[in-house]
């Protein structure tokens, strides 16, 4: 089953989605350097993005740094897996929900299982639709206050938000309590094994005690009103800050000169393939709406509550894929030869057999070896399978390996 038709040409560049940065193409477009700066939103760090050297380029709408002149790519992936990096992720879409129905709102909408959660813990989630397909990946807390925090995905801003108010405005009118709005912080993520040295002497909370996927209130180098969450999408031990938007540079600042490890900012080029080297999926490459949580290997988001109720969108199709298994499955993949990107059709071992496509790949910096996820089918996702590549109109050497391919290093406390 090809499930990417269209083939795109690609730049001679690091991973798949630099080339969309860089160049401006491809099948999704999130990345692109084309649009016109005065249509580009801007986070409340641009301009400290500008004055540290950062190449903005435009994505998902906004103008946004790939990397910075003085740390490259390749430094900044490098540097993140050995040091801490600060990321702007301000661009995403974070999202408050009041209201004494909102647990049974955002389960109307998802697959978790959010009443399950303890307080102030959180869920990676996906919104569904009526076939099963995933409209958007998400990360819900449960608060020890009177609402959710839900942080989405900038390329799904309008989507997500007119799907959430659509829904809480049909509760509404069955007199139900429920209230969508949207938070307009600073949001930075700060990842990699220094984290917490550098961060704590910083914050009024012991980090010790804040666990993977697990979120606090805080003042953050003298500033109040915090949300610090323990998790990130580069597979290091880090944390997400949500921060008054005018105070964030503020913070950064002092994170930077910190005494106590170092510091350095990164762009979106070190953001995909330290999230491709954890296994994760980015959505509108390798998670849609023609893709279900079973097809991408997501399974594990559906909270067994929720198989047993049956009550989120495309629960009908989702759990019968469960049942029977699904005729793609979302694997990764070693290769030799030249980089494996995007688009790239994956055959079977004898190279006869178009059996998938790949969704997202790169030459892993701490590997040196090419990585790539994609989908193929069933009967060739067991890991050990010898696949074909057509890379340059030639066929290379691949292995379906598990993912993560490099060993995620979260913080659980044990």
């Amino acid at each position: 089953m090809n499930l990417c038709t269209k083939r795109v040409p690609v730049g001679r560049t690091i991973c798949s989605c630099i080339t969309r940065t860089l160049l401006g193409k491809g099948p999704f477009n999130s990345f692109s350097s084309e649009v016109k700066a005065g249509t580009l939103k801007k986070t409340c760090l641009h301009d400290f993005h500008v004055a540290e050297g950062g190449k903005m380029v435009a994505y998902a709408g906004w103008s946004m740094p790939v990397y910075y002149t003085n740390h490259s790519h390749i430094l900044s992936h490098l540097h993140t897996r050995k040091h801490a990096s600060v990321f702007d992720v301000t661009h995403m879409v974070q999202t408050h929900v009041y209201g004494a129905d909102r647990i049974k709102f955002i389960e109307s909408l998802t697959v978790a299982d959010i009443q399950g959660l303890h307080d102030n813990q959180a869920a990676l989630t996906v919104f569904t639709n009526h076939m099963g397909g995933i409209q958007d990946d998400l990360i819900v807390t449960k608060t020890s206050l009177d609402y959710l925090f839900i942080v989405s995905n900038a390329g799904c801003a309008e989507k997500d938000v007119a799907h959430m108010q659509k829904q809480a405005a049909a509760m509404r009118q069955e007199g139900l309590d429920v209230k969508v709005e949207r938070n307009e912080n600073g949001l930075i993520a700060l990842q990699g094994p220094e984290m917490a040295q550098v961060l704590q002497p910083g914050v009024n909370v012991d980090l010790s005690s804040l666990h993977f996927m697990h979120s606090t209130m805080a003042t953050v180098f003298g500033v109040p009103d915090c949300r610090v969450s323990r998790c990130g999408y580069t597979g290091e031990d880090g944390v997400e800050i949500s921060i008054p938007a005018d105070r964030t540079v503020e913070v950064v600042k002092r994170l930077l000169a910190s005494p106590d490890g170092s510091v350095k900012m990164a762009g979106l080029g070190a953001r995909d393939s330290l999230r491709l080297e954890a296994g994760m999926c980015l959505y509108g490459n390798d998670i849609d709406e023609r893709i279900t949580p079973v097809e991408a290997s997501l399974a594990w988001t559906i909270g067994k509550r929720r198989r047993e109720t049956a009550d989120f969108p495309g629960a009908n199709i989702i759990l019968q894929q469960l049942k029977d298994k699904p005729p793609v499955r979302r694997v990764g993949f070693m290769s030799t030869g030249p980089p494996v990107r995007s688009d790239v059709h994956i055959f079977d071992e004898g190279g006869a057999t178009d059996i998938g496509s790949v969704t997202s790949g790169c030459p892993s910096p701490v590997l040196k070896k090419n990585i790539s996820m994609g989908y193929v089918r069933r009967e060739h996702a067991k890991v050990g399978t010898k696949v074909k590549l057509e890379v340059r109109n030639k066929l290379v050497d691949g292995v379906v390996v598990k993912m993560p391919f490099v060993p995620t290093q979260y913080y659980t406390g044990k």
